[in-house]
C-alpha cells in the first residue's frame, strides 16, 4: 500500500498532473476570454457550447460544456469502458470546471477590443498552446476526442478527417446563427488551429542534434558528460583529405545546452567541425518515454 501511494505521488506523476491542469487552464482561458465574447465557435465541445449558450440564453458556456462533456463521457463509458477512458474523464470535467470558474470570477460581457483579428489570434493561440501541452504529455482535453476514440474502435473511418469535417460544420453553422463576418472568422480560426497545434508541440519537443569532429574529443566528451550531464555516441572516423584518424561525437541537447557546448568548443578547439540540426522529437532515456 505504501509503495502504491509513493508511486502515485512520484515526481513524474506530479509533473504530469501539473502540466495537464496547466494546459487545461490555458485552453479554458482562451475559450472564456476570447472565443465566447466573439462567438468564435471553431468546433469541439466549446464550439457547440458557444452556439448552445446563444440559442439558450439561460445557460452559459461553462454549463453547456458540462452537459455536452457529460453526454460524451457516458457514451465513452458505454462504448469504451472505464479503463479506456482513463484520464479523459478528468480532462473533460476539469476543462468545463475551469471555464465555469472563469465565468464566475471574471464575467465577459463584451470582447476586450474592437480588433476582431487580434481577438481571433488569441482565441486560436491560447487553446492551441494549452492543447499542445496536454497532447505532448500523452493526454487529451476530452470532448470530441471521446468521439474519435469510439469511431477508432468501432469503425474504419479516418478519424482526423471525420473530426475536421464535424468541426467545419460547427464553424459553418455560425454563418447562419450569427452573421457572415463571424462565420468567416470561425472558419479561418479553425484552419489556423489545425496548423498551430502541431507547430506548438514541435516547438516544445525540439532538441538539437550536435555532431562534432575535433582533435580534442576527450575534453569535449568529458564536458558533455560531466558538465551538461548528457550522453553521447562516439565513432571512429578518417578524414577524406588528410586520412587522419579522428573521433566523431554525436549528442542530443536542449537549445541552452547546445549553446553552452558551442561556446566551450570555441575555447578548446576553434578549428573543430560542428553540425547542429533540429530534432523535432527525441525518445529515450533522459528525454521522452516511448
Amino acid at each position: 500500500m505504501q509503495d502504491k501511494v509513493k508511486k502515485l505521488f512520484s515526481q513524474e506523476n506530479i509533473r504530469y498532473f501539473l502540466l495537464l491542469n496547466l494546459g487545461l487552464f490555458i485552453t479554458a482561458a482562451g475559450i472564456h476570454l476570447f472565443k465566447t465574447p466573439n462567438h468564435f465557435a471553431m468546433g469541439g465541445t466549446s464550439g457547440i457550447s458557444i452556439i448552445g449558450a446563444t440559442l439558450f440564453p439561460n445557460m452559459n458556456v461553462g454549463d453547456f460544456m458540462f452537459v455536452v462533456n457529460g453526454v460524451l463521457i457516458v457514451l465513452g463509458l458505454v462504448f469504451l469502458g472505464y479503463k479506456a477512458m482513463g484520464i479523459t474523464i478528468y480532462s473533460s470535467l476539469a476543462l468545463s470546471f475551469f471555464v465555469l470558474g472563469f465565468e464566475k470570477l471574471y464575467p465577459m460581457t463584451q470582447p476586450f477590443s474592437n480588433d476582431t483579428m487580434l481577438e481571433l489570434l488569441y482565441a486560436v493561440i491560447l487553446p492551441a498552446a494549452g492543447s499542445a501541452i496536454v497532447f505532448n504529455i500523452g493526454s487529451s482535453t476530452g470532448g470530441t476526442d471521446i468521439i474519435a476514440m469510439i469511431l477508432s474502435k468501432h469503425t474504419s473511418l479516418e478519424i482526423g478527417k471525420a473530426l475536421l469535417v464535424s468541426d467545419f460544420f460547427i464553424a459553418a453553422a455560425t454563418l447562419f446563427i450569427y452573421d457572415i463576418r463571424t462565420g468567416l472568422y470561425c472558419i479561418l480560426g479553425l484552419l489556423m488551429k489545425a496548423l498551430l497545434v502541431d507547430s506548438v508541440i514541435e516547438g516544445i519537443n525540439i532538441r538539437k542534434q550536435v555532431t562534432i569532429v575535433s582533435v580534442h574529443s576527450a575534453e569535449i566528451l568529458d564536458f558533455i558528460m560531466q558538465t551538461l550531464h548528457r550522453g553521447a555516441t562516439v565513432y571512429n572516423a578518417e578524414g577524406a583529405y588528410t586520412h587522419t584518424e579522428l573521433k566523431v561525437i554525436t549528442t542530443i541537447l536542449s537549445r541552452r545546452q547546445a549553446m553552452e557546448l558551442r561556446n566551450y568548443i570555441r575555447k578548446v578547439d576553434p578549428h573543430a567541425f560542428i553540425a547542429i540540426v533540429n530534432s523535432s522529437e527525441t525518445i529515450g532515456k533522459g528525454f521522452r518515454h516511448i
